[in-house]
């Protein structure tokens, strides 16, 4: 029987994406929840090198897992991740962009709108 994650700061989170996406009806914060919700083993790590390649400068990403500092990043992106190593956190703000907490871009973004899941 699985029960989740213990950490209690992710279980708020967990808990908040999942009120966000009932009450805004965006099925995007309730994707993020579940994909939170799995064992640590199963969370998404993104590198650098992958992000970089897959996004356009000014687009904003959501890593629901953590974000490692492998590769180069050539153009300014807002990352939003449960965690970032301190290269990656390097890497991207040497590249003009922004490194933010789910929970911070969920309260700046609620509508869901113009932002992709990359893992």
């Amino acid at each position: 029987m699985r029960t989740g994650p213990t950490n209690p700061l992710l279980q708020a989170l967990i808990q908040d994406l999942r009120k966000q996406a009932s009450v805004s009806k965006v099925d995007l914060w309730a994707s993020i929840a579940e994909d939170l919700s799995k064992p640590t083993r199963q969370r998404r790590s993104v590198n650098i090198s992958r992000i970089g390649r897959n996004t356009a400068a000014g687009e904003t990403v959501i890593v629901p897992g953590k974000v490692l500092g492998s590769g180069i990043l050539s153009h300014n992106i807002v990352v939003a991740a449960f965690d970032f190593s301190a290269g990656a956190r390097k890497r991207i703000t040497d590249a003009k962009g922004k490194c933010l907490t789910i929970s911070q871009l969920l309260k700046e973004k609620p509508d869901g709108k113009n932002m992709r899941i990359i893992g």
